[in-house]
């Protein structure tokens, strides 16, 4: 979940105030009923995971950094920032998990994180139904598959793809700080063909966001694209992202291709973040942060990709890994 184009700081006063829109309100009760079913059938799936990793003999208590970091990625994502490529970003500095683990303990980590996001703010911006329910599903679609070959891939290769993914979360936090992007315009919703291209563009979205690149970023440029009012891209994107984290996240936890302990400490440090970030600090000056992460987001990437091509350069690559 990365780096909207328009900052919360901007949004900030229209997104928590209320819209009437009683034709998408039904709607939005029954999504998020059903996402309260989904967050049941995910903290099950993960405390099963748990409690299977801690009779393997691993550690699964969060560390002080974990909670840390949780707390501060999605602080900072909830005003608009974005959590994946920072956490990255502090895994790989820190080196507290592996790189072919860190997708994974991404989706596993955050997914509480999106789920919270989702409940404070998906009721208050209006958004049509069908365009709604059709992008979620999309994005949901993605995942599950991304998830699928991710979870599966070797290391090196999945340092290629965070790498890459990486560069293009940096290069739409640029635009975004250049003031570079679509404006959209007052639609609420799209039909017909670009109807079938928002659901395209949203199922890309959920397999990248396998690999580490936010969909905020993406899902605000195509909603621009297809001629709709911006705002209406935050129930959008922060349904799709709590509906696809918990199914992506199963497959990594069938697989076992999540750190375990980050992931903890990456899930209770967000919620607290989330409410002081939506309900206290709303209109924090990000700016000169936000262009720090981005120095931070190249230089992860460029690291990712230097590891992928010394990986690829041993013989005893990826031997073992994936398989």
């Amino acid at each position: 979940m990365q780096f909207p184009f328009l900052s919360f700081r901007s949004l900030g006063s229209k997104m928590m105030m209320p819209v009437p829109n009683p034709q998408a309100d039904p709607v939005k009760t029954v999504l998020l009923a059903t996402l309260a079913a989904v967050t049941s059938y995910y903290l099950f799936m993960f405390i099963r995971a748990l409690i299977l990793q801690n009779r393997q003999g691993t550690d699964t208590l969060p560390t002080p950094t974990g909670l840390g970091t949780g707390f501060v990625t999605n602080f900072f994502d909830t005003l608009g920032i974005g959590s994946f490529a920072t956490t990255t970003a502090v895994f790989r500095l820190l080196k507290m998990v592996p790189d072919e683990k860190i997708p994974g303990t991404l989706n596993v980590g955050h997914t509480l994180s999106a789920i919270t996001q989702t409940f404070i703010f998906t009721k208050i911006v209006p958004v049509e139904a069908t365009t709604l329910i059709t992008m979620i599903v999309a994005a949901v679609l993605g995942s599950w598959l991304g998830a699928g070959v991710v979870s599966r891939m070797s290391r090196s290769k999945i340092q290629y793809g965070m790498g890459f993914a990486m560069l293009a979360a940096g290069a739409l936090l640029l635009l975004s700080l250049l003031g570079i992007g679509p404006g959209g315009r007052e639609a609420l919703g799209v039909w017909g063909v670009k109807l079938g291209i928002a659901f395209a563009g949203n199922f890309v979205l959920g397999v990248l966001m396998t690999l580490g690149i936010g969909l905020y970023a993406p899902c605000l440029i195509l909603v621009g694209l297809l001629g709709m009012n911006v705002r209406s891209a935050f129930p959008i994107m922060m349904g799709s992202c709590a509906f696809l984290m918990p199914f992506a996240s199963i497959k990594f936890m069938k697989t076992g291709r999540f750190d375990a302990k980050a992931a903890i400490g990456l899930a209770i440090g967000s919620i607290p973040a989330v409410f002081i970030a939506a309900y206290i600090i709303r209109g924090l000056p990000l700016t000169a942060l936000r262009w720090v992460i981005f120095i931070v987001i190249v230089y992860a990437s460029v690291t990712l990709l230097r590891s992928a091509i010394q990986e690829g350069a041993s013989p005893q690559a990826d031997k073992g890994v994936g398989k």
